[in-house]
């Protein structure tokens, strides 16, 4: 059976329409929940619009789908086959001499279109919509980001006119734009001379080019500039070193690059690696979510049973994203070759998936 057949079409509508309600609906509950979180934290920040918050939920939830866009295709195939079984279209099906490979074929391959389209084009999308979330969230809340640890990035530099000490909240994954950056410079004899904040610092031939620069100088007032360069001796390499960007925040294009970057400058790449295969294993991983929600939901439903069997489903899938979660964590470790934790328990699922069938078909 293939796609432009008309019951390889009707299955397709009917898979795609599955999956893209599961995929609404988390995404309108994922953007809430955040919605939420982030109101929480402009609480006693009356001066934050309601629009900056919802504008930094919006383009950060693109990026929290894409994390769970397996279990999206896990539930979608399991309600899209239930319902051909309770509508008792599976029984026709059955009659008319189809096998389960027949009418599996449409959905597996929806299932590796959209995992391609996921990782060549959403991804560059949502990685792309995070990075300006990560801005705008810097620009929001900077001052209440400057305590944690985890959200904030300090390197310091050397200089003909003494040493300065740079400290930003956030990094744009495509430009390497930093945001949110105080500079606080020191003369050769280490003493204070002047703070800078400014809104971007993008580092350009051996100078950092500041963007709405307010600039502090001990017994004198305030100054507002609209740019200004700062000298620096850093290289790229040398700030990628301190300002590194999370793997899942580079987009599918610019990992290749991304590793070379890194190896140049003498750092291990193992998290981009890992990250770059994850994509590319991705479509075996959506078709190993499909396999898994057939095994578990093509009886037919007056035979009984089903909510067990789709609960059993849920249970295999969680079990094979917690055993991918924990490959993952052995390929950034270096512990495991990155191929080789991004695609075993994509392939073992599939294996799992089909054997199962061939049991439930053939005996």
């Amino acid at each position: 059976m293939i796609l432009t057949s008309t019951l390889g079409r009707y299955l397709s509508r009917r898979f795609l329409a599955a999956i893209f309600g599961v995929l609404a609906f988390l995404f309108v509950m994922i953007f809430l929940l955040d919605f939420a979180d982030t109101t929480r934290r402009a609480g006693d920040m009356p001066h934050v619009a309601i629009t900056s918050i919802a504008a930094i939920s919006l383009l950060r939830t693109p990026s929290v789908i894409e994390q769970t866009l397996p279990f999206v295709f896990l539930f979608g195939a399991i309600i899209c086959f239930v319902n051909l079984s309770l509508r008792l279209e599976l029984v026709v099906m059955r009659a008319a001499g189809l096998s389960v490979w027949q009418f599996l074929l449409p959905p597996l391959v929806c299932a590796i279109m959209l995992g391609v389209l996921a990782a060549i084009g959403f991804n560059p999308i949502s990685a792309t919509l995070k990075a300006r979330s990560d801005l705008l969230d810097a620009k929001v809340f900077g001052a209440r980001q400057e305590g944690d640890s985890d959200k904030v990035f300090w390197i310091r530099q050397r200089s003909a006119d003494g040493q300065a000490v740079i400290h930003a909240l956030a990094e744009n994954a495509d430009d390497g734009t930093l945001s949110g950056v105080t500079i606080y410079a020191f003369d050769l004899d280490n003493r204070f001379t002047k703070r800078l904040e400014a809104d971007t610092a993008k580092l350009d031939k051996r100078v950092w080019h500041l963007s709405n620069v307010r600039e502090f100088v001990p017994n004198q007032e305030p100054q507002s500039m609209e740019t200004l360069d700062f000298p620096t001796l850093l290289t790229k390499a040398q700030v990628d070193q301190n300002f590194a960007v999370a793997a899942d925040s580079v987009s599918f294009w610019r990992l290749p690059s991304a590793i070379a970057q890194q190896g140049a400058a003498g750092l291990e790449a193992n998290d981009y690696r890992l990250q770059y295969q994850v994509l590319l294993a991705r479509p075996m991983l959506l078709v190993a979510m499909v396999l898994i929600a057939a095994t578990v939901s093509l009886r037919f439903a007056r035979l009984g049973g089903i909510g067990v069997m789709v609960l059993s489903g849920i249970g295999a899938g969680f079990v094979l994203y917690v055993v991918t979660k924990m490959a993952r964590d052995l390929g950034v470790a270096g512990l495991v070759n990155p191929a080789a934790a991004a695609w075993t328990p994509a392939v073992v699922g599939v294996l799992i998936g089909f054997t199962v069938l061939l049991n439930q078909e053939d005996g």
